[in-house]
């Protein structure tokens, strides 16, 4: 039997965490983190994990850890769209908030070890995916430090999202929790990211859309709308071909953009590299966003392990600036780097 502390969002899945936990004997406290200003979905989420908490028979705690989460997740987000880059800010809030403020805290408490809802295995001290390749996280926990690995713990990882819906249901205490919306992939977007951005500065600057060559061919409705691979939303004169964004200049408030070739490319180069093998050159497969396919790539890594020159078998399309790459070896997570 061990100490768990479980990350409860009021969802199926992490309340379902602490159910099975819960059954197979362990002492289990849960933990609702309030990272944003949605103070009615808060309020919503707190009571679904005080009515999980207590028919469970648990306690469970409120952190607030807004300000962190402001200041390590939420400006990064903002500032990277005004830079002209795609982030990944679940990627930054796994590895310091969740695994990082969330495990101290759970240290804090003296539980041994800190569980979550996510699809994820964790198999031979590595980063395993999780059997159910629909809802698979490994992507979003690469950035993980490799010393935390000990003390993660992923109920759900061997397990089908359908299945888990199935078990809840077949409780009446938890059938509700099955049924509920899921929920979104970046918690502090309603609806899309161009109105989190509108808080902040003005996104609607109509401006130029330039061809590969530098000629003015188009305009478009402000460069935050546009993420490289991007193909609708800006006006070009007399074209008949689809376009695609190829680049992106904040400064001067331009898109470039081309033909679909234009998108390929045979190298490129990550920083903030995350290992979790200790080698200076390895053959491996990479996905440059989540839901892209592996490709099969040679990965050589800089003197100072801080970034690597990522040299593809075949060419990849629409690399884009603050995403992340995450290297795999089968079905194991052996890195990441975020995109340069």
């Amino acid at each position: 039997m061990a100490n768990i502390l479980v990350a409860m969002s009021g969802g199926v899945d992490s309340t379902t965490t602490a159910y099975l936990l819960k059954q197979a004997g362990h002492n289990v406290e849960g933990c609702y983190l309030r990272l944003h200003g949605h103070d009615k979905k808060h309020q919503y989420n707190i009571g679904m994990v005080k009515r999980a908490a207590e028919f469970l028979g648990i306690k469970y705690h409120v952190l607030d850890l807004s300000e962190e989460f402001k200041s390590i997740v939420y400006d990064p987000f903002v500032r990277s769209y005004k830079e002209g880059v795609t982030p990944n800010p679940c990627v930054l809030c796994n590895r310091n908030i969740k695994f990082g403020r969330l495990l101290d805290f759970a240290k804090s408490l003296g539980m041994e070890k800190l569980a979550t809802g996510h699809y994820v295995q964790i198999k031979d001290d590595l980063i395993y995916e999780a059997s159910d390749k629909s809802k698979d996280q490994s992507y979003f926990l690469a950035q993980v430090s490799p010393e935390v690995l000990p003390f993660m713990l992923f109920p759900l990882g061997d397990k089908f999202k359908k299945d888990i819906k199935a078990f809840t249901l077949g409780i009446p205490e938890l059938e509700d929790f099955s049924t509920q919306r899921e929920s979104s992939e970046i918690c502090f977007v309603q609806d899309t990211y161009i109105e989190v951005l509108q808080e902040h500065m003005d996104v609607n600057r109509q401006g130029e859309v330039l061809n590969t060559k530098g000629e003015v061919i188009g305009t478009h409705q402000g460069y935050m709308h546009y993420t490289i691979g991007k193909r609708r939303g800006f006006e070009i004169k007399g074209a008949h071909d689809p376009h695609y964004v190829v680049s992106i200049n904040p400064e001067k408030n331009q898109i470039v953009v081309g033909d679909k070739e234009d998108l390929d490319a045979k190298e490129f180069r990550v920083k903030s590299l995350n290992m979790f093998v200790d080698k200076q050159k390895l053959e491996a497969s990479v996905k440059i966003r989540y839901r892209s396919p592996k490709l099969q790539c040679e990965i050589l890594i800089d003197e100072d392990k801080k970034g690597a020159k990522i040299v593809m078998n075949e060419s990849v399309s629409a690399v884009a600036a603050g995403q992340l790459a995450v290297f795999y070896q089968g079905e194991y997570v052996v890195g990441s780097g975020v995109i340069a």
